[in-house]
């Protein structure tokens, strides 16, 4: 077996799980017979911790209209604008405010719709 560098062991500890990472810290202790001390393990912590957050960045939002505000006109055109709704379909979502408008939206067309919609006068939170 090739012998690995610090980064490439590094690299690979980041794709471990928190739970894998844990097991592996268990069997390293048995095996050299020693015990992690407590700074490393504060120190290992934060740094998972960061991974984890890192591999959990949302990519894919739900755009959620709370409601349509004064100018239900305006929002129900751009809510067909957004969609492949009809003007009655359209007018039933803004009337069953909270409604999802766009399911599984990439971060930037989410964010434009919310703008959209906001600049309509509507309430729009992302999920």
């Amino acid at each position: 077996m090739a012998k690995l560098s610090t980064d490439e062991l590094l690299e690979q500890f980041k794709e471990l799980t928190l739970i894998e990472l844990s097991e592996f810290v268990k069997a390293f202790e048995e095996t050299f017979e020693v015990t992690a001390a407590a700074p490393v393990a504060a120190a290992a912590a934060p740094a998972a911790a960061a991974a984890a957050e890192e591999v959990e960045e949302k990519t894919d939002f739900d755009v959620v209209l709370e409601s349509a505000g004064a100018a239900k006109i305006q929002v129900i055109k751009v809510v067909r604008s957004l969609t492949s709704l009809g003007l009655g379909e359209a007018k039933a979502l803004v009337d069953g405010a909270p409604a999802t408008v766009l399911e599984g939206a990439k971060k930037d067309d989410a964010e434009k719709a919310k703008a959209d919609l906001e600049e309509a006068g509507a309430t729009v939170t992302l999920k």
